[in-house]
């Protein structure tokens, strides 16, 4: 990485992590110059910064490129599959089997009243 780092790079150990989750790139002449990392870190401004997708900084790959492989990584479930695989790393940190091995469902009750419409928000009785 030939550039100034921002806050929203991956650290060497975060990389080390996803990298073997991320498809490889191709073998294109479009993307051999684009580092996996580097798209990465291109998403990753973006969605840390909440800025457009067109105002990727120029040190970073064009936006167009970030902007492709990001989707075409949701698309293929990609970013699931790594939030799964760090869900299951930390569950086994803590000393957890990495799957859960209950869930639990919860449901609300939610009381009305029997008269609607007008009558309800405004506070009038009938």
């Amino acid at each position: 990485m030939n550039r100034p780092s921002y806050p929203s790079d991956l650290t060497d150990a975060q990389w080390t992590f996803i990298e073997p989750h991320l498809p490889s790139i191709g073998e294109s002449t479009f993307c051999e110059t684009v580092s996996r990392r580097e798209l990465v870190n291109g998403i990753r401004y973006v969605l840390r910064s909440g800025v457009q997708w067109r105002m990727l900084p120029h040190d970073l790959p064009n936006w167009r490129t970030v902007y492709f492989y990001h989707n075409l990584w949701a698309k293929n479930a990609v970013w699931e599959r790594v939030n799964a695989a760090l869900i299951s790393e930390e569950r086994e940190r803590k000393g957890r089997k990495a799957g859960p091995s209950a869930a639990v469902c919860d449901s609300q009750s939610v009381k009305t009243t029997q008269k609607g419409g007008l009558a309800v928000t405004m506070g009038t009785k009938k």
